[in-house]
């Protein structure tokens, strides 16, 4: 359902010409990546349940864990790009067209798969050189960064300290550049003086705040953490929220906040209906 969803998002939007502005460019970007995301983990899942053979090799799990956190780390860049293409939008709607132009988008996204493959890849090396206990059992239905370091033989405080730190850095970092754009955009909102225009004004950023609000909630309450002895129970139930549950709500999401959205949708469905209603006609009429 996710990778339908999403997937469904992105076809709409190349479909229809309307929907070829930056902001659902950035959109079908953010969709690819919760596909993504939901891949590393679910597949690996399925085959969890339906065999009784559940071994995970140590290589296998790091590749695992490290397009984890790049497609995750990634997400967290894009949504402070497309709070920034808000920004813009609302702020300095003369200059829209002429500052979000198809190369600063793409510049916008290539420096956040960039930033994600090259930050994360530290980390990873930092993790793959911990020697782990026999019999090595992950208490996840994946290789999540809090129990890879429960399972270290080794003592893993610096460890810690220093996943803490790029968690803060890599979250915080993205979260702080997206509010301080939302303050801005709050400020301009609140300027315009018809309810109409401040209605309207907001709804072409609802839907972001929407996904920015469940995404960040998420990730914080799992990884910014001082310490990772939390229960992992606990860490499961908001792992199974980020991976599952949160890829499959930010395209409704976005469908049924957004009217542009809704709209492309309909003409998509009006246009197979009537494809469908032309080819059983013209069936008929070979028919008689």
């Amino acid at each position: 359902m996710s990778i339908v969803c999403n997937l469904l998002i992105i076809g709409v939007a190349y479909w229809d010409q309307k929907l070829h502005g930056p902001m659902y460019f950035f959109i079908c970007i953010f969709s690819f990546l919760e596909i993504c995301y939901t891949s590393v983990t679910m597949p690996r899942l399925l085959i969890d349940l339906l065999s009784n053979d559940k071994i995970i090799p140590i290589q296998f799990c790091v590749v695992q864990f490290y397009f984890l956190f790049v497609f995750g780390s990634t997400e967290n860049f894009l949504l402070s790009s497309m709070a920034y293409d808000r920004y813009v939008a609302i702020c300095n709607p003369l200059r829209y067209n002429s500052i979000m132009t198809h190369r600063a988008c793409v510049f916008l996204v290539l420096g956040s798969w960039t930033g994600a493959f090259v930050s994360v890849f530290f980390l990873v090396l930092l993790i793959s050189r911990l020697t782990f206990c026999q019999p090595a059992v992950i208490n996840h239905f994946f290789c999540d960064l809090p129990p890879l370091l429960k399972l270290s033989c080794e003592d893993t405080f610096l460890e810690e300290i220093i996943v803490f730190l790029f968690a803060c850095s890599i979250i915080l970092t993205s979260l702080l550049l997206t509010i301080v754009s939302y303050v801005f955009i709050l400020s301009t909102i609140l300027k315009i003086p018809s309810t109409k225009g401040r209605k309207k004004a907001f709804s072409t950023c609802a839907s972001h705040f929407s996904v920015v609000t469940i995404l960040y909630g998420t990730v914080i309450f799992i990884y910014v953490r001082p310490s990772v002895s939390y229960p992992m129970n606990v860490n499961k139930v908001m792992a199974v929220f980020n991976t599952v549950v949160t890829p499959l709500l930010n395209p409704l999401i976005y469908c049924l906040r957004n009217k542009e959205v809704k709209e492309a949708l309909r003409k998509v469905m009006n246009t197979r209906r009537s494809r469908i209603d032309g080819i059983a006609y013209y069936s008929k009429s070979i028919r008689l």
